[in-house]
């Protein structure tokens, strides 16, 4: 190969080292970060106290957005956190399960703490609705997707299914996947424990 190609072919190959280097260092190829999960809300407890976002703060907190009406979604999942905090054993000191409704018309507080007083679902477990503003506020915090569907007062409620894991400064750490058992739940509770 004649000499003058191979002076092309270096020149050629530093030119592409550099515009790598330098698109790295300028942050051309960083992941982009993710959408932000979370923030202020206002709303009511089952007891009829406003909360606002504070409450997550100080422990781990599952959050779960349903509605108590829902036939299917919402308790099979608040049974698999319940599942799981029997499971995590001395750690579920450090975990708070929050069960926000999607369904304000119905969701008064009182329905809030009947439904939430089923043995089946996690102990201490925090309800919390609101006015309709108020639900599509905190909805719209936590990315969730919801739509009333039907007509009537057995209208039900097509909603987002994960729970989202808040750490103890109220901020998101990760996505609990509808679906997953109660070990996997576990799992992914102690991970984020651990590098938290």
């Amino acid at each position: 190969m004649p000499r003058r190609n191979l002076i092309v072919i270096a020149a050629v190959l530093l030119a592409v080292i550099l515009v790598g280097a330098f698109a790295v260092s300028s942050g051309m190829f960083q992941p982009k970060p993710t959408a932000q999960v979370g923030g202020p809300f206002q709303l009511t407890d089952q007891t009829g106290k406003p909360v606002s976002e504070q409450i997550l703060k100080g422990k781990w907190s599952v959050v779960f957005f349903g509605f108590t009406y829902c036939p299917d979604v919402c308790p099979t999942t608040l049974q698999v956190m319940a599942q799981a905090q029997e499971r995590l054993g001395p750690k579920a000191r450090d975990v708070q399960f929050v069960f926000v409704s999607v369904d304000p018309e119905r969701d008064t507080p009182a329905q809030m703490a009947n439904y939430l007083s089923n043995d089946a679902f996690p102990k201490g477990t925090i309800g919390l609705t609101g006015t309709p503003a108020q639900v599509a506020a905190a909805a719209k915090a936590y990315r969730v997707f919801y739509e009333k569907s039907g007509e009537g007062a057995d209208y039900l409620i097509n909603h987002s299914t994960p729970s989202y894991l808040m750490n103890p400064k109220g901020a998101f750490d990760r996505v609990i996947p509808f679906g997953i058992g109660p070990d996997e739940v576990v799992t992914q509770v102690s991970a984020a424990m651990r590098e938290g």
